[in-house]
């Protein structure tokens, strides 16, 4: 896994109006279950003040869309370098990169009073996926080069603790000659999808393809985890990215896949088919033939970077800013699946140094996308209507770079 703030995208969101921020607490709190609900939400930001040997700091408010909030002498400071984060079951996981070597994952809830605190810690493998399935959290360590096995693990949400794992021949789920390589899983119905990207991992070129062309994705049945088909199309080329999700279920059960198209091969993009949306109808297991929305071509040749799932067909984009290419100063959009239509977002800063992509979250009226957005004036939580694609400034970070945002209700 890279560091977020490293990612080609990183930080977009919200506009509000009357913030607070309690100090936080390292004091243990339930040790079952997630945290109390009682309606009421609490947003978590995290931030990273990119000290060396320092992990981001863990803030809290009720509201973020407007005022500001800074690491200085507040928050939560965790321990290591590199954290990601899920939320599964009212509880908020930090998850420690360990270079190769198994990190910790800590815990963390809320209390009555609306205070974060900590659960639990336990050891677990670093991992290149990790996404919420049923009650649990499932996370995968893939290989790009050497060994062939990936491993996958289930993780009890509201325990904490790994209840079972399995295990998947990248070599042989592939079978072309290359490797199969994970970029995320999604929960589709009662099953979970895995799409993948085709790579070399021949230690020189591990992230190369001499397949650049094709979409690949992997169902396996749940809990227990047995592969039972890869659906494969030819119209864009794989899902998603490294370390980013691609695919996604909206409400009416269907999923729809995002291709940015940018394979490569010895550091050359070589995907020759555009960027673009893919859909697989509710309780089917193939690609839609039907279906094919080219963004490349509506957004007047930009790529798809990452992508967040607002409601109601509603997705905003990142996009890569270089016409054509997979670089470049990202950029905001909306993208309504549904209708096939694009649209830039308006009203946002004009240079974005980065904007957050996998930590995003939807408004609580489910209208808009609350983001992170780091300038080189300043960090902000703004949020972005999917209906309108009109960006609104709120809170301001200040002490550090806005890495994720997230909530839990209490």
């Amino acid at each position: 896994m890279k560091k977020s703030t490293k990612l080609a995208l990183l930080s977009a969101v919200l506009a509000f109006t009357a913030f607070s921020c309690s100090s936080d607490s390292d004091k243990p709190g339930d040790t079952t279950g997630g945290g109390t609900d009682t309606g009421k939400t609490k947003y978590i930001i995290t931030a990273t003040t990119g000290a060396a040997g320092i992990a981001d700091y863990l803030l809290t408010a009720d509201d973020v869309t407007t005022g500001s909030i800074t690491t200085t002498g507040n928050g939560l400071e965790q321990d290591g370098t590199y954290r990601y984060y899920i939320t599964a079951q009212n509880n908020f996981f930090s998850l420690l990169y360990g270079q190769g070597n198994p990190g910790a994952v800590t815990t963390y809830n809320l209390n009555a009073e609306g205070k974060l605190v900590k659960k639990s810690d336990f050891q677990a493998e670093t991992v290149h996926v990790f996404a919420a399935v049923n009650k649990d959290i499932l996370t995968i360590k893939v290989p790009r080069s050497g060994a062939s096995i990936a491993s996958m693990y289930k993780i009890d949400a509201e325990k904490s603790l790994i209840i079972g794992e399995a295990q998947q021949d990248t070599k042989k789920l592939a079978g072309n000659g290359e490797r199969a390589f994970f970029t995320w899983a999604t929960q589709v119905g009662d099953k979970v999808y895995m799409p993948y990207m085709s790579i070399k991992g021949d230690g020189v070129d591990n992230f190369g393809t001499v397949n650049p062309d094709s979409t690949w994705v992997a169902v396996y049945n749940y809990p227990e985890l047995k592969l039972e088909k890869v659906i494969k199309d030819n119209r864009t080329s794989y899902l998603g990215a490294y370390f980013t999700n691609g695919l996604f279920q909206d409400e009416n059960g269907d999923a729809y896949g995002f291709s940015g198209a940018i394979a490569t091969s010895n550091a050359v993009l070589t995907s020759t088919k555009p960027s673009a949306v893919v859909k697989i109808k509710k309780g089917t297991t193939e690609f839609d033939k039907s279906y094919f929305f080219n963004v490349q071509e509506k957004s007047g040749g930009y790529k798809i970077s990452s992508t967040s799932y607002i409601s109601k067909g509603k997705f905003l984009l990142l996009m890569y800013g270089n016409v054509g290419k997979n670089n470049g100063a990202v950029r905001m959009a909306i993208a309504d699946v549904y209708n096939q239509t694009f649209t830039w977002v308006t009203n946002a800063p004009a240079t974005l140094t980065s904007v957050t992509s996998r930590y995003n979250i939807t408004s609580e009226d489910g209208n808009s996308a609350i983001v992170g957005i780091n300038t080189p004036d300043g960090n902000w939580i703004y949020s972005i209507n999917g209906s309108t694609a009109v960006a609104t400034k709120g809170m301001k970070v200040e002490g550090g770079q806005i890495t994720a945002i997230q909530k839990l209700k209490y």
